[in-house]
């Protein structure tokens, strides 16, 4: 199963940023390629990426306050986002390991370093799923201050 992590340093506290990552409701405000996000129960929702509204991905969502734990895993592709929050000087230290299913295209898998043209989707047929950027790629958006 390919992986790979992440971390950056955030001048925010902790508890700021624990706020914006145990809400999905919040992530379309940071997290580039998701447009909107539908909660439901304890721990799911559904995100529909920028441009596709009409293609919903469910997720789960589990947290740990006291770890510093959020796990987002979703159920169309199988990603699953292990992200770790810890203090850092005055700031936090934003860590985020993320799986990528076998089944998922990767660089290195033939669909993926094919050389032909892509192939336009027809109307009726589903976006392609984002492969792991975009929204899975744990890029965030930076607001001016």
């Amino acid at each position: 199963m390919p992986t790979f992590d992440q971390s950056t340093v955030s001048s925010a506290a902790p508890e700021e940023v624990w706020k914006l990552l145990y809400d999905p409701a919040r992530f379309p405000e940071w997290w580039a390629g998701i447009g909107s996000v539908t909660t439901g129960g304890t721990g799911d929702y559904t995100m529909f990426p920028d441009g596709y509204p009409n293609f919903p991905m469910p997720q789960t969502l589990e947290t740990s306050q006291e770890s510093g734990a959020v796990k987002i895993s979703c159920l169309v592709s199988d990603l699953c986002f292990d992200w770790r929050l810890s203090p850092s000087g005055t700031g936090t230290e934003i860590s985020v390991h993320v799986e990528i299913p076998d089944s998922e295209p990767t660089a290195s898998t033939p669909s993926a370093t094919s050389s032909a043209s892509p192939s336009p989707a027809s109307p009726t047929s589903p976006p392609r799923r984002p492969r792991s950027r975009g929204p899975t790629a744990a890029r965030v958006r930076h607001r001016s201050a």
